[in-house]
């Protein structure tokens, strides 16, 4: 699934492929992905036909993001909010000759074929065509006629802060672990305390500030949780600024690939040697999700 900086540098190519375009026709192909979020999600005509109605003839106004959600604002004060999951794919193709950007999951059948098989949700717009693509069809678009209506759902209520507000304060971050029973990773990654952090970022957090992801979160100390602060801010900034992790699902919007892979210092090197003390790195299982780390430096 993207992170935040994945998912910021591909609302910036949505927000630049979008803006001011107004949505001539749309085709919904799978009326589950615009009927709710859950895991069990009712294909209903009712959701489907409420989302054509609501946006064609609309104009897209901007696209912001909270945590990893990508929110599309539309004239009228009407919104449609999209979570990519773990497969979801955006492909804008312009009327104006054949070049095709895509950002989110690759999809090899995109690049050669559109739509496709895996080609859920169209948006026929002035001057060119967005696709919503998913192989799993984990991912949601929901429609919303206002923010009033949009707010009812309460989709952000279970956030944290943003790791690059000025809200999210290195006493904040300490306040909120001091009394967290859960593995320090766990927590980071469940998006209550702070957001947009993933399986990625958690793990290259965690090495920057020498701290072993299966720490009782309780258990950091206050100047602990200051270097673990500093280093979610500095890796989310960096990662942001470099488009990204690209690894073998993921992709920008402009058809380049993120580059803070490289820069990666134990994510997916389970086995190879730390390049802070030369001795190899560890692979462990929290909460099912596979974790890197140096035991040796991570304490």
């Amino acid at each position: 699934m993207p992170e935040l900086p994945e998912v910021e540098n591909l609302r910036k190519g949505l927000h630049k492929a979008t803006l001011g375009q107004k949505i001539i026709k749309i085709k919904i192909n799978k009326p589950k992905l615009v009927s709710g979020k859950g895991a069990v999600r009712p294909a209903s005509l009712i959701h489907k036909s409420r989302f054509m109605r609501g946006a064609v003839g609309e104009y897209f106004t901007g696209v912001e993001r909270r945590a990893k959600n990508l929110l599309f604002r539309l004239s009228h004060g009407k919104i449609i909010l999209a979570h990519l999951k773990m497969s979801g794919q955006f492909v804008y193709k312009a009327s104006a000759g054949t070049k095709i950007i895509e950002g989110g999951h690759p999809i090899e059948l995109s690049e050669k074929e559109l739509p496709n098989k895996h080609t859920h949700v169209i948006f026929e717009l002035e001057r060119g065509t967005l696709y919503y693509n998913d192989t799993r069809m984990f991912g949601y678009l929901l429609y919303y006629r206002d923010m009033k209506a949009f707010d009812v759902e309460n989709h952000f209520g279970m956030y944290g802060l943003e790791p690059l507000s000025k809200e999210f304060t290195s006493k904040y971050f300490f306040e909120a672990l001091k009394n967290k029973k859960s593995k320090i990773k766990a927590v980071l990654m469940d998006q209550k305390i702070v957001t947009g952090l993933g399986n990625i970022y958690a793990d290259e957090t965690l090495f920057e500030a020498r701290i072993r992801p299966d720490r009782n979160a309780s258990s950091i100390s206050k100047n602990e949780a200051e270097k673990l602060h500093k280093a979610i801010i500095r890796i989310i900034k960096r990662a942001t600024k470099v488009g990204g992790s690209s690894v073998v699902t993921y992709r920008l919007l402009d058809e380049t690939r993120g580059n803070y892979a490289r820069e990666h210092k134990v994510y997916g090197k389970a086995g190879k040697m730390c390049v802070n003390c030369g001795k190899p790195l560890q692979k462990i299982k929290i909460q099912t999700r596979t974790t890197i780390f140096c035991p040796n430096c991570q304490k």
